[in-house]
């Protein structure tokens, strides 16, 4: 399995084909915007048609106002880095939707939603711009064609491995596939979840100090967040998500080098 393991990995890295503009680094994705974003668009038009969008409150046009802001400041970062023209395919929308969950989440192309169950976590405009700081940095990133590569590659290593394995018995057959889908997931997939999920978070607070945002409210949310869940979460290493404790401490560091950004575009005093 660790073959395997590493095989699939090398295949990552042959086919990383774009650069991320905050990170400098090649990135795993060969799923053109121009066939994603329609469909990533066409997607949260029909969800917002099944869902209660909340329209008219304070609340939905805070929404609104944090999510342009937060996107115009990553606009002036991509400009000044040399990025023109960067996200001349996003369209960007903002919606609260009336739901429980403590949840926020963005789609290919810039499209993101806030469920109403998340506002008492982030408490304020300035909380509520640490979570969609981080949505609007996973648009940025691309981390949605990425993970639709990578998982592309699992199901072709899939189909390798049934391939390779086709002349043994049938209960061999399946024991080996069961280790490969476990083995990639613990071992790559959930991993590549989790690096984006960092990645995001440290985009996310230098765009957010760049629009003004205190980026020092980061870790503060997570810790509500960690109070909030009550310390039920599952292993680290078996989620698509670094841990409330990871993030607290990998956030705190980075407030001072969010907030000497945000100094290079004029902005001193934060809200």
């Amino acid at each position: 399995m660790r073959k395997i393991g590493l095989s699939l990995g090398l295949l990552f890295f042959a086919l990383s084909c774009k650069t991320n503009p905050f990170t400098g680094k090649s990135t795993l994705n060969f799923t053109p915007n121009s066939s994603l974003f329609p469909t990533a668009f066409q997607q949260y038009d029909e969800f917002l048609k099944e869902n209660k969008v909340v329209t008219g409150t304070a609340d939905a046009q805070m929404v609104k106002k944090v999510g342009q802001r937060i996107a115009r400041a990553a606009e002036r970062w991509l400009n000044a880095n040399g990025y023109e023209g960067y996200l001349k395919d996003y369209q960007w929308e903002y919606n609260l939707v009336r739901d429980d969950q403590v949840n926020a989440w963005c789609m290919p192309g810039g499209k993101i939603v806030v469920y109403t169950g998340l506002l008492p976590i982030s408490q304020t405009e300035t909380g509520l711009a640490v979570v969609m700081g981080h949505e609007v940095a996973h648009a940025l990133a691309d981390h949605g064609a990425q993970r639709m590569s990578a998982g592309t590659l699992q199901q072709i290593g899939a189909v390798g491995v049934a391939v390779a394995t086709s002349g043994q018995s049938s209960m061999a057959q399946q024991a080996i596939s069961q280790a490969y889908g476990l083995g990639t997931q613990v071992g790559v997939m959930l991993p590549f979840s989790r690096k984006h999920e960092t990645e995001a978070d440290a985009i996310g607070v230098q765009i957010m100090a760049i629009a003004g945002y205190d980026p020092g409210e980061a870790p503060k949310l997570w810790q509500r967040m960690k109070a909030n869940s009550g310390g039920q979460a599952p292993p680290e290493i078996l989620s698509t998500h670094p841990s409330s404790d990871s993030r607290i401490k990998n956030l705190t560091q980075l407030v001072p080098g969010a907030r000497a950004e945000a100094r290079k575009f004029g902005v001193t005093s934060f809200q």
